[in-house]
């Protein structure tokens, strides 16, 4: 006996807690999502709703024709035809009064047609211009005797001496020359010449030999171009041969900078654009540029593709190696829809968006994405322009939303190509006018359940045929109307104003 009365005690209190819980629950959910829910009217229209589905409350996916238990063990939940009363209502919507929007912080923005500001940000290094960069290659071989320049980085100004060289094939070069002089031969002395140029003897020294015919036995080279010494590999008494670089010359007037950008990015980057660039140590200052060029091939380990700006050097303050920020502006595009990148939820595998229908109604739908910027996304597909989206307290509608949503917009159905298939063509069924849209002769409609076709309640956009007359018809206005479906829409054939019930009644 008092096992019973001690298991009848635990039951007791076990009832008293979950009834508990679960008057806090629907506490909640009664008062944040679904408004006020006391009215008697609002209870009995809920208990005649027949629901046309049920659904898992952890995967949407999950759905079944009749009440039980989820793969989770778990209730199924109940979905409705009239999910909502708007167009966009349906499986996930939810409702929440007025004050808990206020109290959530709930922010909306419109979905807006606007060119996509978009920047490239990368790193980049400074380099010399290479097509102004000289390297400095003896053609014969000799001993260095006197080297000018001591050190890579020096100025050097064009014709000023670099260095003095010992050559006994420039020693035979001149001696040739002198003596194709002494013979008058002035074949010889062509061909002499044009070996003495070809070795780089300066012309001034070959003008000094012919008027003096004194062979020197050091030849001095001098600088090609002005600009700094780079990549010095000489010094005095060292033995050199054809091919080996003693020098480089570079100029900086005008520089390079090679940044990596990634593969996702090289579609937007082509010759030309503008860049600007900033580096640490002048902080506030920005040089403008362009890309100069876009390298062919992407790097195999980074999976990045190098390109090269172009940037003006006059006062020197860009030295090579330097390490700077670049953003590489790409041209703007055609308009496209956007909205803030806050609105998107981003779940790894799908991206979604709250819509706020009106009248405290909210929905999660999925939607398609494509380019960012630092303040907007693009929406490829989802969403149409001027639709409200909330940015604010979203993820909660979201995960209320959810539970139970198919994450499809109710005006943009798949239904046309499952009714093409059907045996009938036309069909007549009773409805109520939600939207009317006579500049594009469509009206959004709920209508009822279609047996002959095995077609739940739904509310679906309906374009009207162009000999249906749309004078008189209202928001709310019931209405019977004939339909068929044609290259993926609904076309009204004809539409039977009702007579509202209230009427009916005073006439009996």
């Amino acid at each position: 006996m008092s096992n019973k009365t001690e298991n009848k005690s635990k039951v007791n209190l076990t009832s008293i807690v979950a009834a508990a819980i679960f008057g806090s629950v629907i506490t909640f959910a009664g008062t944040s999502f679904f408004g006020d829910s006391s009215s008697s009217e609002g209870s009995s229209e809920s208990a005649e709703k027949k629901p046309i589905y049920w659904v898992a409350p952890m995967d949407a996916k999950y759905r079944s024709d009749k009440p039980g238990k989820s793969p989770m063990g778990m209730d199924l939940i109940p979905v409705y035809a009239d999910g909502g009363s708007g167009s966009d209502s349906g499986p996930g919507t939810i409702r929440i009064s007025p004050d808990v929007v206020n109290n959530l912080g709930v922010r909306t923005a419109m979905a807006t047609l606007k060119s996509l500001h978009t920047q490239i940000k990368t790193v980049g290094y400074v380099q010399y211009d290479e097509d102004q960069l000289v390297h400095i290659h003896p053609r014969v071989q000799g001993w260095v005797e006197k080297l000018y320049v001591k050190a890579a980085g020096d100025p050097v100004k064009k014709d000023q001496p670099l260095y003095e060289i010992y050559s006994p094939e420039l020693v035979n070069a001149q001696e040739e020359l002198l003596i194709a002089l002494d013979r008058k031969n002035e074949r010889l002395i062509k061909a002499a010449e044009a070996r003495l140029k070809a070795l780089q003897i300066p012309p001034r020294a070959i003008r000094e030999l012919k008027k003096t015919r004194h062979v020197r036995q050091t030849i001095t080279f001098f600088a090609p171009q002005s600009g700094v010494v780079d990549n010095l590999n000489i010094r005095e008494g060292v033995f050199v041969k054809p091919g080996k670089t003693l020098m480089s010359i570079g100029q900086l007037e005008q520089v390079w900078v090679e940044a990596e950008i990634f593969e996702s990015q090289s579609s937007e980057v082509k010759a030309g654009l503008p860049v600007t660039m900033s580096l640490d140590y002048i902080p506030g200052v920005e040089w403008l540029g362009k890309v100069d060029y876009v390298y062919p091939t992407l790097d195999v380990k980074t999976r990045t593709l190098k390109v090269r700006l172009r940037f003006e050097n006059k006062e020197d303050q860009l030295k090579p190696n330097m390490f700077a920020q670049v953003i590489i502006h790409p041209l703007q595009k055609e308009k496209s829809l956007l909205v803030p990148k806050e609105a998107v939820i981003r779940t790894g595998s799908t991206e979604r968006v709250v819509l706020a229908l009106g009248e405290g109604r909210f929905k999660s739908v999925e939607v398609k994405v494509g380019r960012f910027d630092d303040k907007s996304v693009e929406i490829l597909a989802g969403i149409d322009e001027g639709e409200e989206v909330v940015t604010s307290a979203q993820f909660l509608l979201d995960s209320e939303s959810s539970k139970s949503s198919d994450f499809k917009r109710m005006n943009h159905p798949l239904e046309p190509e499952t009714f093409e298939n059907s045996a009938s063509s036309s069909v007549d069924v009773n409805g109520v006018i939600n939207s009317i849209m006579l500049g594009h002769r469509m009206l959004n409609i709920s209508r009822e359940a279609i047996e002959e076709w095995d077609r739940p309640a739904a509310t679906v956009d309906f374009m009207v045929n162009e000999d249906v007359d749309m004078a008189g018809l209202e928001s709310g206005m019931t209405i019977q109307f004939s339909f068929h479906a044609m290259d993926g829409q609904f076309i009204i054939t004809d539409i039977f104003p009702q007579a509202p019930a209230s009427s009916s009644t005073n006439d009996q």
